[in-house]
Formats: structure tokens, sequence, C-alpha cells
């Protein structure tokens, strides 16, 4: 157990977006909902996953919508609280520690900010390891455990409890329910019992978050390049260099989704890459070549700073380095590349690992 400061939780927010392949919400407005909330309540108390009782009752808590939504829809603060209280009301029951749902900018921080609000602890574990842009896609479902009892609540003040008869109906159902209540909520979803977190959770998720956004700010500080030391951190692979061309972006059935192309720059004059994302990146390629897919990791980094770039944070003319990480290896089973394999998002290329693609890149180039 330790105490998470202002400090740390400025080095997870940019490791956060990072891990969050460009969703995940956006890390600055998650960051200073956390920073406020420390300075009005002080600070956090972070545990593994080892330090949860058995029997306790866990719940996760987040942001579902479209990241581009938060750009204009700022939230009150209190969503996640009222969430939490309504889910506690139907279970019956105190929640004893809350946890991300997923790797994200604004992800990674709601369980901090609420967790300080509530006097409540944060377990250092995710259902993703990443951003994922459906409520399904989590660890948890792989293993048969359910996304309900739920609510979910906006800044209106507006909560809903939605209890399904399987984690897919909770993503259609809040999905609907987000759209009317205006493109974005903040969830409690997940309650389980400590052992099934420590069965089936990501561990140590947040202490990668915090290492990665720790040397981008060491390097910032020392005016050095960090991508080297975050591709030796994440075991990932740099896939391009370039300039953004060309953006297009919209907000449909409740998520942001486009393409994204960038001109090649250095060893990769001459390339085209394009990137697709439905909140996340899901398909890396040139014209030739498949760099990366989901459920791989892909994530776009200023080529100067390292600094993870959004995709609602995509300009033309940024130069960029994209890089592919490998995904936690319960992503690699059947079970989950059909829940969030290339298949499941409607594209015709088969799964390949992300390293055996870069093998295969580096041969052909």
């Amino acid at each position: 157990m330790r105490y998470l400061g202002k400090q740390e939780i400025e080095d997870i927010a940019v490791g956060a977006a990072l891990l969050g392949t460009g969703g995940g919400g956006d890390p600055y407005i998650g960051k200073l909902m956390t920073l406020q909330a420390i300075e009005e309540y002080g600070p956090i108390q972070l545990l593994t996953v080892d330090e949860v009782p058995q029997d306790a009752l866990v719940v996760s808590s987040g942001m579902m919508g479209a990241p581009t939504v938060m750009i204009e829809k700022a939230p009150s603060g209190h969503e996640a609280r009222k969430a939490f209280q309504m889910l506690e009301g139907f279970l019956g029951q105190k929640v004893f520690a809350t946890y991300p749902i997923e790797a994200g900018g604004l992800n990674s921080m709601l369980p901090l900010a609420l967790a300080a609000q509530m006097g409540l602890p944060v377990v250092d574990v995710d259902g993703m390891g990443r951003a994922f842009p459906e409520l399904q896609m989590a660890t948890f479902y792989l293993d048969g455990i359910a996304a309900t009892p739920m609510a979910i609540a906006d800044e209106k003040g507006n909560v809903n409890l939605i209890d399904t008869i399987d984690s897919l109906w909770a993503e259609r159902i809040a999905r609907s329910a987000t759209i009317q209540m205006g493109g974005s909520v903040m969830f409690a979803i997940y309650p389980m019992k400590g052992r099934q977190l420590k069965e089936s959770g990501i561990h140590n998720i947040l202490k990668l978050e915090e290492d990665l956004g720790r040397t981008i700010r060491l390097a910032k500080e020392q005016n050095t390049e960090p991508i080297r030391e975050i591709l030796a951190i994440t075991n990932g692979f740099e896939l391009f260099r370039g300039k953004v061309i060309d953006i297009n972006r919209k907000t449909e059935t409740g998520f942001a989704r486009g393409t994204a192309s960038m001109e090649g720059l250095e060893e990769y004059k001459g390339e085209t890459l394009k990137l697709r994302f439905q909140n996340e990146h899901l398909i890396a390629m040139t014209e030739e070549r498949l760099l990366c897919v989901t459920p791989d990791l892909i994530a776009v980094l200023d080529a100067e700073t390292g600094v993870p770039i959004t995709t609602e944070g995509l300009r033309y003319g940024a130069r960029a380095v994209v890089i592919g990480i490998p995904c936690h290896p319960k992503w690699r089973t059947a079970k989950g590349i059909e829940t969030c394999g290339p298949g499941y998002f409607g594209y015709d290329v088969e799964y390949l690992p992300v390293e055996e693609l870069a093998k295969k890149g580096v041969a052909e180039r």
C-alpha cells in the first residue's frame, strides 16, 4: 500500500494516455479532476491486488461515450459518486475499493478522483491493459464475470440503473442511454469480489502508467529522446515516423470514429500510413503492409517529446511516431480475438501479433 500525490498523478495521466491507444478520454480533464480531488480530500491510497480481501466488494468506475464530446461537455465531478451510491443502494453493500476498467487518460484518472471523494482505496489493476471502445471488451467478460448491475450518471443529475442478461446487452443498452444523455456518462460497473479481481484483472497497470509518464517527464527535463526507453518498458516496436496529412473524424453511435493519414519521414519517406480508430486506434497499415492491428496496442507519440496524442488531439501537420505494443496474453486467446480482434470491427485482415508483423516488415523493407 502507498499513497498517490500530485506528481504521481501527473505521471500516471501521461502513461495512461499512451496505453489508452488514442482513447480512454482526455488525459488533461482527468488529471485536473484528480488533482482537485486530492487538493480537497487528500492523497489517494493505492492497493495491490494482494491487499484486497477475498470477499470484499470492488467496483470499477470510469466514463463511456465519445472522447470528442468531452471537449465541450465537461463533467461536473459528481457523476461517478452518484453512480456508485445508486449501485451500493441496489446491492445493499458498501464498496470496499474501486479500480479502473481500462488504461486511458480519463479512465485511469476517474477512479482516483472518485476514491478521494469517497474515501476509498484504488486497486492497481484494470480489465484491459489498454483502452477498448466497448464495455464487454474486458478480461472480466472473457472469464464470465458480468458487467451488471451497473449505474450510469450524467452531469445534469440523471442516474440510471441497468441490469442485463449479459455484458453484450449491457453495452447496447448503456450505449443507447449514453447517446440520449449527451454522448458521455460516468459509470459504476463490473461489481465483483476481491478474489475475482485477483484472478481476472491485469495487475500493476497504474504502476506501468506511472513508469511511462515518469520516463517521458524526465526525458523532457533532461532534453533527451524518450521513445527508445518507452519501447523498452512496453516491449514495443516503432512502426512509422511521419507527418499527419489528413484527419477525418466524426462522432456517431456514441463513438469517435475516423481515419488519419501520415506521410512518411526519414527512413519511411515515400510511404503513407493510414490509422483507423473507434475511440481507440484499431489498425495501422501502409499501402503495402499491415503494421499493427487490435487487440495489440497502437499509440501515436509526439516525435520530439514522446507525449501521447489522442485521437481527438490529432492535428494536420503534427510530426509523430507510431508504435505498436503487444497486448496482454488473454487477448490472444480465441475468445479474446473474437471479442476485440479485427473481425469484430469489420476489418478483413487476419490478426497477427505485432512482433511477427514487425519482423516481417523489416524483412520486406
